[in-house]
Formats: C-alpha cells, structure tokens, sequence
C-alpha cells in the first residue's frame, strides 16, 4: 500500500491554493444539517428548547470566529462497521459507511500541547478522537488526560512514530503493544483503534495490530494543513462518513498559525461542505 495524502508530513501545496474563505477568519454560509441532540456528550453544539444553552453555545463559537456546527444525528442504534470482525483479521478503515453528512475528526502525535485547544475543544464541545504517539506525548500524559476527560477517545499510534513498512514483524509488534501498554497505563483503557504513522502498513502491521488487541487501522479520506484540506478523491469534496486528519502541531510547524486557528480553518470547511461532526468511537 501506498502511503495515504501526507500522513504527519510538513504543510503541503494545498494550502498555497486559493482560501478566501479560510483567509478571511469568517464562517462559511453554507447552510449545516439539522438534527435534534439526544444528550450533553461532545457533539450536542446546540441543544433543541434550550434557549439558555442556545445562546452560550452560540456566544461559544462567536468567541473562536466561528457559527455553530448542527449537532449530529443520534449514533446508530447498529454500529455501521462491527468490531472485532468476525473472521478475526483486522480492517484497514478510511471512512464509515452512512448516508448522514457527519464527518469525524481525529489528531495524530501529540507534540503540541496548547492550552488553548482545550478551552477550544470545552467551549465548543466538538466529538474527536487523539491517535498518540508516547515519543510525543511523554512529556505531558496530563495534556491529553485532560482532553480525554472532555469525551475525546484516546487510540494507538505507535510509541515512536516509525514507518512501518520499514520494519519487520517483530519490531512492529513492539511499537503497536508497547504503545497499548502505555496509554492502557495513563489513560485507564486499551484502545481499540490503530494508525500506522504516514498511512504506511502492511500484513504485518494487521497481524501486529490484531495480536496487540486492536480491533482496526484507521486511516484517512482527508488531512488539515493550515488554511486548506487535502483531499484523496479527485472531486475535492468531504463524502458522508470520511476520517479527517488533523495533527497536534503548533506555530513552529504552521508557518506562524495557532492550533486553534488551524482547528477553526477545518471546521469552516466541513460547514461550509453542509456537514457536522460526530464522534467516531460511535460508529466503530
């Protein structure tokens, strides 16, 4: 398999391509989904006769530039995709099968750790989902302990972020267990999900996953740069059900952009596409 968009590579070409929307700081007018929230969990952006809450949602998303995303639909009665698989092997996932304009947003590594993420991620109540790396993340487990606590799912992304592909069954076993044993050791639970760094993996990687206790490799349909999303489909649009990429990066590694600022470029383009957000872990 051929590596995926640009996995945890730098800031691609797309965002030197036109972003006016993304530029100008203001939210898009394309019209968002409605849906009635069925509870407080992240996702619930504006509860329905509410007025009270209404208001502090909407104040919330004025606060980072934003217009309130529609809350998502209740998660499906029947997951869309069944874990574990019941021939034992683990799925390769880019997307989850569902005709709901919902997409899902995960942040990969861990190296930038921004207080003001997690105002963002509290104020907004955004669903989302952290694959880390314990190189990234050891400095500060408490960071994303306390982003964990806000409802995001904590999953595996090796413990050292190496390709994949270069290594050999053994080595990759160690770099998949290792990590479950360390975020089962900070975060209180195995994870169930899995990303190989860059997209790269191959039937090692499956096998390492599924003898570690992971039940699937999530990729990608579309990763966040800084002003701009690449995107896999030659059509350029989020499709029902796509995996976003996103990265914990900071200034250093955004050509000057806050994390929160490139959080607040993404979400313009998935309302600005008609969709919302929900959270993955509900739909695997």
């Amino acid at each position: 398999m051929t590596s995926l968009a640009t996995g945890c590579a730098a800031e691609s070409a797309a965002d030197s391509a036109d972003s006016a929307k993304a530029d100008s700081g203001k939210a898009g007018s394309g019209k968002s989904p409605s849906a009635t929230p069925t509870s407080s969990a992240p996702g619930a952006q504006i509860p329905r006769g509410d007025a009270g809450a209404q208001v502090a949602a909407a104040a919330a998303y004025r606060k980072w530039g934003l217009e309130p995303l529609a809350a998502p639909p209740a998660p499906p009665a029947t997951k869309p995709v069944t874990l574990p698989a019941a021939d034992g092997t683990v799925p390769v996932i880019s997307d989850i099968p569902t005709k709901e304009k919902i997409v899902f947003l995960t942040f990969d590594d861990g190296a930038e750790k921004d207080p003001e993420f997690v105002t963002m991620m509290k104020e907004l109540k955004i669903p989302f989902t952290m694959f880390l790396t314990d190189a990234a993340i050891r400095s500060d487990y408490g960071y994303f302990k306390e982003l964990q606590g806000l409802g995001a799912g904590v999953q595996n992304h090796t413990l050292t972020h190496p390709n994949l592909r270069t290594l050999g069954a053994a080595a990759q076993k160690q770099e998949i267990c290792g990590q479950q044993t360390k975020l089962k050791a900070e975060y209180g639970t195995t994870p169930r999900l899995m990303r190989p760094p860059y997209g790269n993996w191959d039937e090692n990687t499956r096998a390492a996953a599924a003898s570690c206790g992971a039940e699937a490799i999530v990729l990608w349909r579309e990763s966040m740069q800084i002003k701009n999303m690449q995107y896999q489909r030659g059509d350029k649009k989020l499709h029902p059900g796509d995996v976003i990429l996103a990265h914990f990066r900071g200034p250093s590694e955004l050509k000057g952009t806050t994390m929160t600022e490139m959080t607040a470029n993404m979400l313009r383009h998935i309302q600005e596409q008609g969709f919302t957000v929900a959270r993955l872990e509900d739909y695997l």
